[in-house]
């Protein structure tokens, strides 16, 4: 369909609607044209991904239609499906740079800031989030995180500035603002604790393996472990109490191994030795060496846990395994990436647009050879397990679900400490936990009966308590529009909406609602069996003789369905 006069001029003034949109570098980067910049390195990066191919008898999968893409950008970028209107806009342009477009005018809004501050904050506090004491601090984390991505802060200025937080200055404040000084809370203000933390999620090291003994299979010793914690020996080494704790040292450098008499000295992880300076703390040299564009593991680490958030596949596997000299997969990919991540000014964004405009994100998630090396060779996206928070979001998107809690900091933390019944997202959250590894997700007999037999869906499918789902099943063939354009929050969002043809035959406003509930749901229109097969369903009434339920039936299903829970 041809889209309206309308949409071309709303088109042209969304640069100056939204600024955001009309530029793409990061503050203090020049002229330097980042946008143009992103397409080079998506050009990059394909042909070093297809230079494997050949030898590992490995053929591409085709290109993704609009819809397997669209869902799959809102998804990584805005960490829930489209609305109705969002697919239908998406389904009708005939721009040929569309999907460049769309993927500008997430990054421009505001749930990029903040489902990235939840992926990052589940990165960066990876493993202290089941403490009791933690939970009710996330919320507070996130805070700091999104307003840094909502400024678009470069990734090397939020690492320094959250190893400079003072450790013993928050994190135990519920009302107060957004804080980094969580990172140390989590992490118990034990030095072990914080240089194990900071070695793997900022460096890409997995160092842990070393604290206690010298790992047969790595290259990491225990002294060398020491001697990184040593920069933060000054921690009070206990989770600090309101009234309690040892005053933190930033200028230690020492630290003594435990069980031994041995004293050792704080040195990086590459071997060198800091070159102290008067006036400057201890952690701040540590702070600037992470950061420094010279150091060999921290790009690569950050560029990594994006790439591997995006494909579900890391490129530093080997590097996180006990065995340290085992190679990456992909060591031109990764030293690429990392190089043009620091040339950009570690701009997140920058990053995001490359990947994201790929021809290898860009690939559908079935199968073309039986090469199980498909998805490691990224001849074919991989199919992903939802977060639990895309997960949620995603039903809240799909049914109007409007979460009250979901600004109120005061509210996140006493839902987490004080007992309380627990709102529906955090309930939901604390069954459907973050699972290691994405590509492999499975469902436990709770989370399935969450799903099929629990009262929030339940009560999110009923044709009484959903607008949506009631104008679908009960409008008029004489109305003269789509159905979908009926809907009460697409009529808020977008009062302007042209009439179609009259709609006087029952068979075909049965497929209209069937497909507009695919929409809705799956994010695309039905196939030719699977309308076939619906429309039998509804005409015969479904279980209770109501075609109306047996629309109902029909969404309760998709939402069920493995398709909506994965990301594919």
């Amino acid at each position: 369909m041809k889209r309206l006069l309308g949409a071309f001029v709303l088109a042209a003034l969304l640069p100056v609607l939204l600024p955001g949109l009309a530029r793409a570098q990061a503050p203090g980067t020049g002229t330097r044209d980042f946008k143009a910049d992103a397409k080079a390195l998506a050009t990059r990066i394909d042909e070093l991904v297809a230079a494997r191919w050949a030898d590992a008898g490995v053929k591409p999968a085709p290109l993704a239609d609009d819809a397997i893409f669209l869902r799959r950008l809102y998804l990584d970028i805005g960490g829930r499906i489209p609305s109705l209107l969002d697919v239908r806009d998406f389904l009708d342009d005939d721009r040929p740079n569309k999907r460049e477009i769309r993927m500008e005018e997430l990054l421009a809004g505001e749930n990029y800031a903040k489902h990235f501050a939840t992926i990052w904050r589940g990165l960066i506090l990876q493993g202290a989030t089941n403490q009791n004491q933690v939970q009710g601090l996330q919320f507070q984390f996130e805070q700091w995180l999104r307003q840094r991505l909502q400024n678009n802060v470069g990734y090397d200025k939020v690492v320094h500035e959250l190893i400079l937080s003072n450790p013993q200055g928050g994190g135990v404040n519920p009302g107060g603002a957004g804080s980094a000084q969580v990172f140390f809370f989590a992490n118990e203000n034990k030095p072990e604790n914080v240089a194990g933390a900071t070695s793997r999620v900022f460096l890409g090291v997995k160092l842990e393996c070393a604290q206690c003994h010298a790992h047969p299979f790595a290259k990491w010793k225990r002294e060398q472990f020491w001697e990184y914690a040593a920069f933060f020996s000054g921690l009070p080494g206990q989770v600090r109490r309101p009234n309690g704790g040892v005053p933190f040292n930033p200028n230690s450098r020492e630290i003594k191994i435990p069980g031994t008499e041995k004293v050792v000295k704080a040195k990086f992880l590459d071997g060198s030795e800091p070159k102290w300076q008067d006036g400057v703390t201890t952690t701040r040299t540590l702070a600037d060496w992470i950061i420094a564009p010279e150091n060999p593991f921290f790009a690569k680490a950050a560029v990594d846990h994006l790439w591997s958030y995006i494909f579900g596949i890391s490129l530093l596997e080997p590097i996180m395994e006990q065995n340290d000299d085992s190679p990456p997969t992909h060591p031109e990919l990764l030293d690429e990436l990392a190089k043009q991540f620091v040339a950009h000014n570690y701009d997140m964004k920058f990053l995001i647009r490359a990947i994201v405009q790929t021809q290898a994100y860009q690939r559908v998630s079935g199968t073309v050879t039986a090469n199980k090396d498909e998805i490691h060779l990224f001849a074919r996206i991989a199919i992903r397990g939802l977060t639990p928070e895309q997960f949620f979001d995603s039903i809240s998107e799909a049914t109007e679900y409007q979460d009250p809690y979901a600004n109120n900091q005061q509210m996140q933390f006493q839902q987490f400490n004080n007992g309380g019944q627990l709102p529906p997202r955090a309930a939901f959250l604390q069954k459907f936990t973050s699972q290691d590894k994405r590509t492999e997700t499975q469902t436990s007999i709770l989370q399935a009966l969450f799903m099929m037999n629990g009262k929030f869906l339940a009560e999110r499918t009923k044709l009484e308590n959903n607008k949506s789902l009631h104008t679908i099943a009960t409008a008029s063939p004489s109305t003269g529009r789509r159905i979908e354009t009926l809907l009460p929050t697409a009529l808020a969002r977008l009062p302007q909406i042209p009439a179609v043809a009259w709609m006087e035959d029952q068979g075909f406003l049965a497929q209209r609602r069937i497909e507009t509930l695919y929409l809705l749901v799956l994010s695309r229109p039905p196939r030719a069996d699977e309308l076939a097969h619906r429309m039998r369903y509804v005409d015969s009434g479904g279980a209770t003789g109501d075609r109306r339920q047996a629309l109902a039936d029909i969404y309760w299903a998709l939402l069920n369905s493995g398709e909506f829970m994965l990301n594919h």
